[in-house]
């Protein structure tokens, strides 16, 4: 095991050197130039279409069951123990890149959510779409969908399933005393029922559990950081200071880390955060009943938003704000630690926070993953997806966590390269379809004056 974590480990510093980095927060970048910075000017126009129901729509899910449903998939370990891994390996200036991930992921996602809707099919369990889709259709290159959908199918197995079962049965074991073969039992009998239930049924879960989980999480860091203000002044001046140079991982440790190490672990795990560039929330924004692609687009624009800069920066305050993280070198109970250290038997607020937010994502990638197999071999072959998709997440129970997380980001970036291709060209889609809904007339006037084609 030892040897292969290791070559999983040189393979990760490969996929995510410095041409996918340009490539993932590039594209962030393009979106936001050719689209005017659309993530800042659209946001309350988002949050509004969320609160509106269009009665023309058509698909299998409400909007904000869309939304719930890709918040659910994504606000996972990543979150908790992902943010931690992140300071302990990069120091707090990965928390900034962390930041600029999820800023320019906002125009990503909003493009992935308009191309989604725009080359959905209707298929035998209802509508669906995503990259593979928006690839065949849109680019006419089905090889490359093809290789999209296989790296989904395999990141679910590690973002999806092996990581939260991994980090549930780490902190099972740590809060309650539970054997990892117990709790993965348990994760993987509970999973199971779930599923048999299809979209509504994972759907029904994540409108319930999601704004509760994230409420619950959001409010704990709210109310350490008014009480005490000095110290996230501090944590937030150590981030900034730490982001441009090489600083020390975490104070007391020897030696610094290079500049390219702290923006790799900021970008990285900003990515399995809110995973902006995987193309993974534009499977399900394609169930969404929506009338126009772009009214999706803005909502599947939001989760960026409440991933990274809400929840994913609350983790980081709620770290870098006590002084545990200078000793206590466990990324996987870090988070649980450092909330221990304000409130003694506040432990509980993480623990029930990590089980939430591990297990909905557990559900929602089971749905990519499904959506994946789909189209690859058929809808007949879900049903044994399924039975080893439990499998996964029985092994990642009982499996050590460095191997998972490598494992996971090397399927990230496999899903972010098809992705990101197709995004860059299919930018023009984008750009009409968002002005055809922003400014109809000025296309209207824009059609009229072609000239008449002549025989």
């Amino acid at each position: 095991m030892g040897y292969l974590n290791s070559l999983l480990d040189l393979i990760k510093e490969w996929v995510w050197g410095l041409p996918l980095l340009i490539l993932l927060v590039g594209t962030g970048l393009f979106y936001t130039v050719v689209l005017k910075g659309l993530q800042f000017s659209k946001t309350l126009y988002a949050f509004k279409v969320l609160c509106t129901r269009d009665k023309h729509s058509k698909g299998d899910i409400s909007q904000f069951s869309s939304l719930m449903l890709s918040i659910g998939a994504t606000v996972g370990i990543g979150n908790i123990v992902g943010v931690s891994v992140a300071i302990v390996s990069g120091g707090p200036g990965s928390i900034f890149w962390m930041w600029v991930t999820g800023i320019v992921g906002m125009a990503t996602k909003y493009a992935e959510g308009v191309l989604s809707l725009k080359y959905r099919e209707i298929g035998q369990f209802g509508y669906k779409g995503g990259p593979m889709y928006y690839i065949k259709n849109g680019l006419h290159m089905p090889k490359l969908a093809f290789f999209f959908a296989i790296f989904t199918l395999i990141a679910s197995f590690g973002i999806g399933s092996m990581t939260q079962a991994n980090a549930m049965s780490s902190i099972l074991l740590h809060h309650a005393s539970m054997p990892a073969w117990l709790s993965g039992l348990i994760i993987s009998g509970i999973t199971g029922i779930i599923l048999m239930g299809g979209i509504q049924s994972i759907s029904k879960f994540s409108d319930y559990f999601a704004p509760f989980m994230v409420l619950l999480y959001v409010l704990t860091t709210v109310y350490i950081v008014a009480m005490h203000p000095s110290a996230t002044y501090n944590a937030f001046k150590l981030i900034v200071n730490s982001a441009f140079g090489p600083k020390e991982a975490i104070s007391g440790t020897a030696g610094g880390v290079a500049l390219l190490t702290i923006v790799q672990n900021g970008v990285s795990k900003g990515l399995f955060s809110n995973e902006a560039g995987m193309g993974s929330a534009a499977i399900v924004a394609a169930a969404s009943k929506s009338a126009h692609p772009v009214k999706q687009a803005l909502i599947t624009m939001l989760q960026p938003l409440i991933i990274t800069l809400v929840v994913c920066t609350s983790t980081a305050l709620l770290v870098l704000m006590s002084p545990v993280h200078e000793t206590f070198h466990d990324a996987s109970l870090l988070t649980y630690e450092s909330v221990r250290y304000f409130y003694p038997n506040g432990g509980w607020i993480v623990f029930a926070s990590t089980i939430f937010f591990a297990y909905s994502t557990i559900v929602g990638w089971a749905y990519y993953g499904e959506r994946s197999v789909e189209f690859t071999f058929g809808g007949d072959y879900i049903f044994y997806y399924r039975i080893l998709y439990l499998i996964g997440v029985f092994v990642g129970s009982v499996t050590k966590l460095d191997f998972v997380w490598n494992f996971s980001d090397i399927a990230n970036a496999l899903m972010a390269i098809p992705n990101l291709i197709a995004l860059l060209l299919l930018y023009k889609v984008v750009v009409a379809e968002t002005k055809s809904y922003f400014n109809p007339q000025e296309e209207e006037v824009q059609h009229a004056r072609k000239p008449t084609p002549t025989r």
